[in-house]
């Protein structure tokens, strides 16, 4: 007689538990047991005994089924993991992590992880047994908080957002979010007309990513030396400062000539703008010239500092609400979110659950595509923001598919991003500062797992489940990328330990850095609106406080593009589901989290001294995976 003892976990959720009967069966080398059954399951861990006449040898799965009990209605399970000990004294981990339904049967694999080799061997000995495909079946999450939590937000401001009367005061905007504020809310407020905030939100605001050192000026930019000299260092010239790599530019032309919706009879008008930044001895980057569409004419003046005060501020708002809707639709919605949904369903349909891999990405994936199913509804929608924006559903869209056209495999690399934009030394940079030293952190953690499960270059050659995952992300994501440096296979380990950091670093860090600053910024609406309802300035001296209140979206607009400025958090690093059994790879991410809470450290010491700390890139800051 043989006994395995059983301790079955359930989750701590609300309703994890269930009233309903529970059988297990163990598969084994050398058999299988008989189906054995447990008893109804509150939320803690409780141990049972599988007894069979001999050993089972290897045990290779583990077979979970739940029956009703009684007539009750349907009585989910949520099961988070079963540890198998054997007689021999061998304990087996094997996660689970999902709701289990009535009448369902689940089979789950061991913790270890297991190339494809070795668990396709164990899998053609358990052919007999599986009545389902080896390869992994999503777990399904419940995702409902952030629904709820929306659907609060809406009835808060159920009154305000119905309202179309305009606004009368840069003072009457306060009252969006009067009870609702962080110190960085409130300092927008009352610092977004400043030139000095308005380049400061290039390095460290919610779009970091467009800027670049600019050592020659595009031939449609036609900026002077008399026009920008009284802004530059006394005695200095525009070509000096140029040579000396204190000169930025911001290219908006990923928005020339895109297709705008029509708003109370008239077609809206986007920008494309061009604008001149300078790095001045201060160490402050000041916007220095602005030209609003990309080819110069009489009717495209270029606005200057020195111009009247609302001039100026209206050219600088409609710069930024061109890089608000580029931010939303091409860094932040396809750049994150939608390259988490490729990574994400291309591993669930290639990597079986026993996959390193698997056990590695899955956290990362947790709630990607659930947010995604909801933010088609909440942000393209009728209703959605982004279709209430200047450039509607179609501009959005087409804005989409430029970015994605444009997108190079270099660019979703941190350090290879900075070193093209020419911005290795640029002072008060703390995205860069925090970001890269993320990046080595990742990339650290990264090595050590792929290094483990591939020896050599050859064990990633002959994984066909490792290259058929990296194949289908290349094909459904980035086919028509063929020439931007984009990987179709894996030759090497390096090369899969750079994809895998550029992966984590994109569902984290990035995805951190570009959404978790939204509200601070831009529950101020007039720092960046995705909505301007009159047209873009094309003469000096004609606007007015007026003229600036009115291109703004009304008091009801205001409110329906500000909601949704929320986030949820599962940190980077805090890996609640165990899904790997080795003690090596337990002690690696140990090392990984202790690495992370070094840098949060460091970061905090940086911070106490600045007037405008930098924290999105902060690990307690920073989500495990996209999931808002």
């Amino acid at each position: 007689m043989a006994e395995y003892k059983l301790e079955v976990t359930t989750g701590n959720m609300k309703y994890a538990g269930t009233m309903d009967y529970i059988h297990a069966t163990l598969f084994g080398t050398e058999g299988q047991s008989e189906r054995t059954e447990l008893d109804n399951f509150g939320f803690d861990t409780r141990t049972y005994t599988i007894k069979t006449t001999t050993s089972l040898g290897k045990v290779l799965l583990l077979k979970v089924e739940k029956d009703p009990f009684f007539i009750l209605s349907e009585d989910e399970w949520y099961c988070s993991k079963i540890v198998v000990t054997t007689p021999e004294g061998e304990a087996i981990l094997f996660p689970c992590y999902r709701w289990i339904s009535r009448g369902e049967l689940v089979e789950l694999r061991g913790g270890k992880g297991e190339l494809q080799t070795d668990h396709m061997n164990m899998t053609c000995a358990l052919k007999p047994i599986l009545k389902h495909d080896y390869q992994s079946l999503f777990n399904i999450y419940i995702f409902v908080g952030a629904v709820f939590f929306l659907s609060g937000i809406e009835l808060l401001f159920k009154g305000m957002a119905e309202s179309t009367e305009q606004w009368e005061s840069f003072e009457d905007i306060k009252g969006i979010f009067c009870c609702w504020k962080t110190p960085m809310s409130e300092y927008v407020a009352e610092h977004w007309k400043a030139d000095e905030f308005f380049g400061y939100q290039f390095l460290n605001g919610t779009n970091p990513s467009v800027i670049k050192r600019c050592s020659e000026l595009p031939p449609n930019f036609p900026v002077t030396e008399e026009m920008v000299k009284p802004f530059l260092q006394e005695g200095s010239s525009l070509k000096e400062e140029m040579k000396k790599g204190n000169i930025f530019i911001c290219d908006q032309k990923i928005m020339d000539k895109i297709p705008t919706r029509e708003y109370e009879g008239k077609q809206l008008q986007a920008v494309a703008g061009l604008c001149l930044f300078y790095m001045n001895p201060e160490n402050k980057l000041m916007p220095i010239a602005i030209q609003l569409h990309q080819q110069p004419s009489e009717q495209n003046p270029i606005f200057l500092p020195s111009d009247s005060e609302t001039d100026w501020l209206l050219a600088k708002i409609f710069v930024k609400s061109a890089d608000a809707m580029a931010h939303q639709a091409v860094y932040h919605l396809m750049g994150t979110h939608y390259l988490a949904e490729a990574f994400a369903v291309a591993a669930l349909r290639n990597f079986p659950v026993i996959h390193p891999l698997y056990k590695l990405l899955i956290p990362h994936f947790r709630y990607t595509l659930h947010i995604n199913t909801l933010s088609r509804t909440i942000l393209f929608g009728p209703k959605g923001a982004l279709n209430t924006s200047t450039l509607g559903n179609e501009g959005m869209t087409e804005l989409i598919r430029r970015g994605l056209s444009e997108m190079t495999y270099s660019s979703l690399c941190l350090p290879e991003n900075i070193t093209a934009r020419g911005l290795e030394s640029v002072p008060n940079f703390y995205y860069r500062d925090d970001g890269l030293k993320l990046w080595n952190i990742i990339n650290s953690f990264v090595r050590k797992v792929v290094e483990h499960y591939y020896p050599s270059d050859n064990d990633v050659v002959k994984d066909t489940e490792l290259q058929n995952w990296i194949s289908e992300i290349f094909t459904h994501g980035f086919l028509k990328n063929k020439l931007a440096g984009f990987p179709t296979t894996f030759d090497t380990v390096e090369e899969v330990v750079k994809f895998i950091t550029m992966l984590i670093f994109t569902v984290t860090a990035q995805h951190a850095a570009l959404n978790n600053g939204q509200f601070d910024f831009v529950s101020w609406m007039p720092n960046g609106s995705l909505l301007t309802r009159r047209p873009p300035p094309t003469t000096k001296g004609q606007s007015s406080v007026e003229t600036i209140l009115e291109t703004f979206p009304n008091i009801g607009e205001t409110v329906n593009l500000c909601i949704y400025l929320i986030s949820l958090q599962v940190l980077l690093g805090a890996y609640t589901e165990e899904w790997f059994q080795e003690p090596d790879l337990k002690q690696m991410i140990n090392e990984f989290q202790a690495d992370l809470s070094n840098l949060t450290d460091i970061i905090t010491a940086r911070n106490s001294e600045l007037e405008l700390p930098y924290t999105y890139l902060s690990p307690t800051e920073i989500e495990n995976s996209v999931t808002i």
